[in-house]
């Protein structure tokens, strides 16, 4: 496996939030001026410990993939399995999807609520999961939240002369399923369907993303910074740009004036950027 490879698996694992990896003793090889060993009992298979997750940039050297041990033996890597499936596409998500009971959120849902959109957009919206009406109908920002944010993209778009509606975008969720009373969905949910989520981006490959709201912001961005830090400026997942703005839901609150005018000039920064 080659050296940028690995520095990608990594850096998936830390967008899932795992702090550690387990690897088991290399394998040691016989060099080819030391006559193999003759086979003997085998010991105690070894418990495997705990390190550190390594940073990409860390990887600066092959000798820190394979080093040599005593007498020009070779220790090979461990493997670690691919970041995503090749030649990935959303068709195939889904199906890995199936009916999902890797979290609690599937007790009480009614349905998986995937994405919808254009599969070949050049931008993604990601929220936070499902509401009520999402749930019935198995489409993301279908209630008053959604109607708002589709508001916002065609006045937005035909304001500042781009020719685009809600219908050529892509929107998604962090999570898949409605978490009970809308509730903020727990980290090990976030973590779980987050694999997913993180496929659908790769998979689209868009120039950008806009991140609706605190739990998707840290979902991407992997900070317990709030939207009000985060939002107006590009950030990154992987090599992606990323822009914060308030949720739609958020926006719905009579109090929140200054939030709407601030969530419609990031949405005309993040068109600008995509579309011009």
């Amino acid at each position: 496996m080659s050296q940028d490879a690995i520095a990608q698996i990594l850096a998936y694992y830390r967008d899932l939030g795992i702090k550690d990896i387990y690897r088991r003793t290399p394998t040691v090889l016989p060099s080819a001026s030391q006559p193999a060993a003759k086979p003997a009992l085998p010991p105690p298979p070894p418990q495997p410990t705990p390190q550190s997750l390594p940073t990409p940039q860390s990887l600066s050297a092959p000798q820190s993939l394979q080093s040599r041990g005593r007498e020009g033996a070779v220790l090979l890597p461990p493997e670690l399995p691919t970041m995503a499936p090749a030649n990935d596409t959303l068709e195939k998500i889904i199906a890995d999807i199936g009916d999902c009971r890797r979290c609690r959120l599937c007790e009480a849902r009614n349905k998986i609520v995937f994405g919808s959109g254009n599969p070949n957009t050049k931008i993604v919206f990601v929220g936070e999961g499902p509401g009520e009406d999402e749930d019935i109908q198995g489409l993301p920002f279908v209630g008053r939240a959604g109607q708002l944010l589709t508001a916002m993209i065609d006045n937005t778009a035909k304001k500042e002369g781009i020719p685009i509606t809600r219908a050529d975008v892509y929107i998604c969720n962090v999570v898949k399923c409605r978490p009970p009373k809308n509730r903020t969905p727990e980290p090990d949910e976030m973590e779980i369907c987050g694999q997913f989520l993180f496929r659908q981006l790769l998979a689209i490959k868009p120039k950008a993303i806009c991140a609706l709201g605190s739990t998707a912001a840290k979902a991407l961005l992997g900070t317990k910074d709030g939207v009000m830090k985060l939002r107006g400026k590009w950030h990154k997942w992987r090599d992606i740009p990323v822009m914060v703005t308030y949720h739609p839901s958020y926006l719905l609150r009579p109090y929140n004036q200054n939030a709407k005018r601030e969530s419609w000039e990031d949405l005309k920064k993040v068109l600008h950027f995509v579309y011009n």
